[in-house]
């Protein structure tokens, strides 16, 4: 993108539009933070959406190294819900 040969406000629009995926995960942890249930729907939607989107295009292991940490911080998330009593009076 940098390399391209592209003006000043076209690699700034490239560039904003490559962390879009960034800016999306962010809200989703921004509210996952407030509201642990939500947090897990979010991060095990975005995971399987990644590889609905993606199938077919590249081998397994891309796969599990990309959506895996989506799904990890779902069922983080998940725990942290149901376990949210006992963490909060220890």
């Amino acid at each position: 993108m940098f390399g391209e040969g592209y003006s000043i406000g076209q690699t700034i629009l490239a560039l904003f539009m490559h962390l879009i995926p960034v800016y999306i995960v962010l809200a989703a942890l921004a509210v996952a933070w407030r509201w642990e249930w939500i947090g897990t729907v979010l991060f095990t939607g975005l995971g399987i959406f990644y590889i609905v989107m993606a199938w077919g295009r590249f081998p397994l292991l891309t796969y599990v190294l990309i959506s895996g940490p989506a799904f990890v911080l779902a069922a983080l998330f998940l725990a942290n819900w149901v376990y949210r009593k006992e963490l909060r009076t220890a």
